[in-house]
């Protein structure tokens, strides 16, 4: 209660210098920038665990399959580096961030950069890539000196933006009010029980304007192994989706939750190693997969006759899924350059 109560004012104050910041840009006393390459920008309101990575690769997949020349540009969160970074052959999760790491290996022909400046980082793109079709933006809602030319604001449906708080009485950083920015709305980590009436239920709280359109999204995981119980170890915003799904397989799984972006120490590999006798195997998110030492890892656990698995994760539509690709196609052959 305490807390709440000393929270409150602080949001407050929060909410007013996020409000002076978009008032000083929107009367152009603070300066935006346009770039001369299609844009897309993935975002959300609230701090972390609104699935950004999944729906990055998920456009990143869905614009090669159009035969257009993507690159992913993000801020790198919790990189050892400064300034603009392409990723390259020797990039890693303390070069680039473990998100951007992720992107990386999952498509190393698509050019993937971080930068703290995406203006500056498109313009470092444009000189180093020979051919730039589009640019997809990883986490840039905030970015207000880059006009966005296509906007996809991620908020989950068990806390969705208009339920939420500004911080650090709740989870947002930015305010409600911006979601009216968003070309799309994607309601992300739905429950595959997901009914329209549930759908349509959301739709009428979120009441959002005629120009905006609004989807219904799940995680998709891949298939465990068929056999053994898992020690889950992550470091993710909230890993509670991933221990409800895999418990749903493995019901005596146990997890081995580390704070999101957690840089794994030696004694982290240790311990996770130790407690691994326990189980049959390790399992672990691609985005942790990126800043556990898995060689180190790997080895120690295969002295013990134990494996680790890496569980990918897509994005999975509950709403018509074509009429969202259909949007993000014809923004960008509208608008990008032969």
């Amino acid at each position: 209660m305490f807390k709440t109560i000393v929270s409150i004012p602080l949001s407050w104050l929060y909410a007013t210098g996020v409000a002076i910041r978009h008032m000083l840009f929107d009367r152009h006393l603070l300066l935006s920038f346009s770039v001369d390459v299609p844009t897309i920008c993935v975002g959300n309101l609230a701090v972390g665990g609104t699935g950004k990575t999944p729906m990055v690769e998920y456009l990143v997949r869905l614009l090669v399959a159009n035969g257009y020349h993507p690159a992913v540009l993000s801020r790198g969160y919790k990189r050892t580096t400064r300034g603009f970074v392409l990723a390259d052959a020797e990039a890693t999760a303390a070069t680039i961030g473990d998100e951007a790491m992720q992107v990386h290996r999952a498509f190393p022909e698509v050019p993937v950069a971080v930068c703290e400046s995406r203006v500056r980082g498109i313009k470092q793109l444009k000189r180093q890539v020979e051919r730039l079709d589009v640019v997809v933006l990883d986490d840039a809602m905030q970015h207000r000196r880059l006009r966005c030319g296509y906007t996809i604001l991620l908020t989950p449906y068990d806390r969705l933006y208009i339920d939420d708080h500004m911080l650090p009485w709740g989870t947002l950083r930015d305010l409600p009010s911006r979601a009216l920015k968003a070309d799309d709305i994607v309601v992300t980590k739905c429950p595959a029980s997901i009914r329209p009436i549930d759908m349509r239920v959301v739709d009428n709280r979120l009441h959002l304007p005629t120009y905006q359109r609004l989807h219904f999204a799940g995680i998709s995981y891949d298939a465990l192994p068929q056999q053994g119980n898992p020690l889950i170890v992550c470091g993710i915003a909230q890993p509670g989706y991933l221990l409800d799904h895999v418990r749903s397989v493995c019901p005596q799984a146990e997890m081995m939750a580390f704070p999101d972006h957690y840089a794994f120490t030696p004694a982290d590999i240790n311990q996770i190693v130790e407690r691994a006798k326990s189980f049959d195997y390790v399992l672990t998110t691609e985005k942790d997969a990126q800043r556990l030492e898995l060689t180190t890892l790997e080895e120690q656990l295969n002295a013990q006759g134990k494996k680790l698995v890496i569980l990918p994760i897509r994005v999975c539509f509950y709403t018509p899924q074509e009429a969202f690709d259909r949007h993000i196609l014809n923004y960008v052959h509208e608008n990008y350059r032969k």
